[in-house]
């Protein structure tokens, strides 16, 4: 059955190069083949584009369900091509917000919790030297004092899950300075530079051919033939069989994709106008009582928003719970820290749910420890006909649409000089 192009843009029905799937990966590689010369269809399972990088209005003000840092500026391609594009790019505060019990923590607190993120960096960065992997929590110090425990919990957070399911060869691979915010949301900027590409949406693939010359690509908006595919599908869906290779992907293709843990690094939207944070982007580090918030993310672009971020382990808490828990769970803790009177105007927004969303099923692909090389293996093309991309292959910025963006420029540059070769 040939391609419903009813939803589609301009699309070939005999396309030089299928992509599979419309998030980062998929623009960056299909505006980079497109500026090569040759044709693509991108086929997108959603009925929107932008993959795990999407922006939604609330009150007005648009606000990131997905990705919303731009890591690593200097190395970030989106964050080069948003300057050359003039778009509304603002560094990431370096100082953040440091209370205790609810008041602002003095300077010897906070210099002590600087100490120990840079102690364990440290000890981190020396123990990656080693050959032999270890889960990347063996490796943090035993002198970090009483914030030891808060430095591990936050860099878990960031790692999408604890510190001993984190490959340690792997973690000081994430490069994190100079990070910047892009006004309006990364979402609509991720979706501003998807403009006008030719894409299908709910056009979800379950089948991919390569027996014979080129690629047969089944969809649920019907069938494409091209001469390669770029697959951009998130590892966590690929684990699942949601789409069927004939033949079967080689063996070590196999065991690199199921190599990959779930990241699950989810927030709660809040809306508090008269939270204490001062300053637009600060991350806030709330300390001195039971619990505290696994990461909070204030006054985002300057407005009343702010991001109360749910790491693997408490997420997790809640797969069996009714949908409103997380927001029970936000108010508790901020209860604990500031007292109920301070929380009168607090609103809960939207609590984000990648980890169970059909066509993400996580936040990021993880590399559990000793599994460090599978973001290599598999950037190799299968039979010249199959590439991957995706943010799960990028060693410097793994888990990022910026690493997601580099990729699928790679495997679009490797196709456009593989076909250029074989003319």
């Amino acid at each position: 059955m040939p391609l419903d192009s009813s939803s589609a843009i301009n699309l070939s029905q005999e396309p030089d190069v299928v992509i599979v799937g419309a998030g980062s990966a998929g623009i960056g590689a299909a505006r980079r083949l497109l500026a090569s010369g040759l044709t693509v269809a991108v086929l997108e399972a959603r009925s929107r584009i932008g993959g795990r990088t999407v922006t939604r209005s609330f009150k007005g003000h648009p606000v990131d369900l997905g990705a919303h840092w731009l890591h690593a500026g200097p190395i970030n391609p989106l964050v080069k091509l948003g300057f050359e594009r003039g778009e509304p790019l603002r560094r990431a505060p370096t100082e953040g917000h440091f209370y205790v019990r609810g008041k602002p923590g003095s300077r010897v607190r906070s210099a002590a919790l600087h100490r120990a993120f840079a102690m364990a960096d440290r000890a981190m960065t020396q123990a990656a030297k080693a050959r032999e992997d270890q889960p990347a929590a063996k490796a943090l110090p035993p002198g970090m004092g009483p914030q030891g425990h808060r430095v591990s919990d936050i860099h878990g957070l960031v790692s999408g899950r604890p510190l001993h399911e984190v490959s340690l060869h792997d973690f000081p691979s994430m490069e994190y300075a100079d990070n910047l915010f892009i006004a309006g949301g990364l979402g609509a900027y991720v979706a501003r530079l998807g403009k006008n590409l030719p894409i299908c949406l709910s056009a979800a693939v379950h089948a991919i051919d390569w027996s014979g010359p080129g690629v047969r690509i089944e969809s649920s908006a019907g069938t494409l033939r091209a001469k390669a595919a770029i697959i951009t599908t998130p590892m966590a869906v690929l684990q699942t069989d949601a789409i069927r290779f004939a033949p079967a992907l080689p063996y070590e293709v196999q065991q690199a994709i199921h190599g990959f843990t779930q990241g699950v690094y989810e927030h709660v939207i809040l809306h508090w106008p008269d939270a204490p944070f001062r300053g637009p982007d600060r991350l806030a580090t709330l300390t001195g009582t039971h619990r505290s918030p696994p990461g909070l993310l204030t006054r985002i672009d300057n407005t009343p928003f702010h991001f109360f971020e749910l790491d693997q382990p408490h997420a997790a808490r809640f797969d069996r719970r009714d949908a409103h828990a997380p927001a029970r769970f936000a108010r508790e803790i901020l209860t604990e820290h500031f007292g109920y009177r301070a929380l009168r105007n607090l609103s809960v927004m939207h609590a984000t749910t990648w980890r169970n969303d059909p066509w993400s099923r996580a936040s990021w692909a993880v590399i559990p420890p000793g599994r460090a090389p599978i973001r290599d293996s598999l950037k190799a093309p299968v039979g010249e006909r199959i590439w991957f991309a995706g943010e799960a292959l990028s060693r410097a910025q793994w888990g990022t649409a910026g690493g997601a963006w580099e990729e699928g420029e790679r495997a679009a540059g490797e196709i456009a000089g593989w076909l250029k070769a074989s003319r």
